[in-house]
């Protein structure tokens, strides 16, 4: 038996405040360093706003939630231009995008009115914006909005799909659109 007592490892630094911000609160300064350190995938979120227009947004909050029944979960600002759709629609279509899809998710992420100028999307099922080319995409029923402070959590039910062509997976990493680069090995 060994009664060497395990290495401790080093509180963390406090990380500096945000160089835009010089200002900011501690938590606020570590949360952002944080999340811009944790890629993410990046997805795309499609609805009809209430007077029939498509509108959409890419979302790096995408998750699975439950598998039965098919559950996923996105996150959202209250404040979004979308938001109004995704209370007003009871559907949405999820969107999975591939390294291919980097200038639609610029597009997604731009300009609220520009989203869907261009022959980037199809009119789909229940007249849903479908995005062309994305490696899968999923038809759902939203089934809960969850609010938390001035953001939400929807949950969405799925309920139909299609896939599309491989792809290396898009990440969002450090304020910037990425491919994963090289495969690690297992540990043993």
């Amino acid at each position: 038996m060994n009664d060497t007592p395990a290495p401790r490892l080093a509180a963390p630094s406090t990380p500096p405040t945000l160089a835009s911000d010089p200002n900011a609160p501690l938590d606020l300064a570590a949360f952002k360093h944080a999340f811009r350190r944790h890629a993410a995938g990046v997805a795309a979120i499609s609805t009809l706003a209430e007077d029939g227009s498509p509108v959409g947004f890419t979302a790096t909050s995408l998750a699975s939630l439950s598998a039965v029944p098919p559950l996923a979960t996105f996150n959202m600002a209250r404040s979004a231009s979308t938001w109004p759709a995704i209370v007003h629609n009871d559907r949405v279509i999820i969107h999975m995008l591939g390294a291919r899809n980097r200038a639609v998710a610029e597009k997604l992420a731009g300009p609220h009115a520009e989203r869907f100028i261009g022959d980037h999307w199809h009119v789909g099922p229940h007249g849903l914006p479908v995005l062309n080319d994305v490696t899968s995409w999923m038809v759902g029923r939203i089934v809960e909005r969850v609010s938390v402070h001035n953001n939400a959590v929807v949950v969405v039910q799925i309920e139909d799909g299609g896939i599309g062509q491989d792809d290396d997976a898009l990440l969002y990493h450090e304020r910037a659109y990425r491919v994963p680069g090289a495969t690690l090995q297992a540990s043993v």
